[in-house]
């Protein structure tokens, strides 16, 4: 079972390399998470996540494995009101399949749940990305029918190699339970 805890800023460039490996490049291809034909270049960076681990509303959960090696991540963040983001979802491509993205989307529910009393949830998800959708909707989340923008002019997000890239806005409602504690490092 991994260890669970709050990234600080020492991980910034360990969550950047884990997030791009699993998202884009050849790395991305050995998992089912990749955006490789979609999306070149990156998909974030160190000085993102370094900004990402300032705000005083976004959060980063790391999963550990034996020896502190990071196994995935997941950022969530505060909104107005009683919704909470999820994003950024990652799962080391060597180790996807086998219940980890499940249980980091669990505990990012639970967190934000419990820490900010968030009764519903949201994500955007590429598109395209259909496969992955499914995976979500399998898990209680339900497409809005709302579409946003991709950044297709800003190369921090990738480098388009299709035209039309556009998020799917997927929500849940998020059950009231209390989960134990113990299992996130407020760290």
């Amino acid at each position: 079972m991994p260890t669970i805890r709050r990234a600080n800023r020492t991980d910034a460039a360990a969550v950047a390399a884990l997030v791009n490996s699993a998202y884009r490049g050849n790395s991305s291809r050995v998992g089912w998470t990749t955006e490789a034909d979609l999306l070149g270049g990156q998909r974030t960076d160190p000085d993102a996540i370094l900004e990402l681990l300032a705000s005083a509303t976004e959060t980063l959960l790391l999963a550990e494995g034996d020896g502190g090696h990071l196994l995935g991540s997941v950022v969530l963040e505060q909104r107005p009101g009683d919704v909470a983001y999820l994003g950024m979802l990652t799962v080391r491509p060597d180790v996807q399949a086998q219940g980890l993205g499940k249980a980091l989307l669990q505990w990012g529910e639970e967190y934000a749940r419990n820490e900010w009393g968030a009764t519903s949830i949201e994500m955007t998800v590429i598109r395209h990305r259909k496969e992955l959708i499914a995976w979500y909707e399998r898990r209680g989340y339900v497409e809005t029918g709302e579409r946003r923008p991709f950044p297709a002019g800003d190369p921090r997000f990738g480098l388009p190699r299709v035209d039309d890239l556009e998020f799917a806005v997927l929500r849940k409602e998020l059950a009231r339970r209390t989960v134990d504690r113990r299992t996130v490092d407020p760290g």
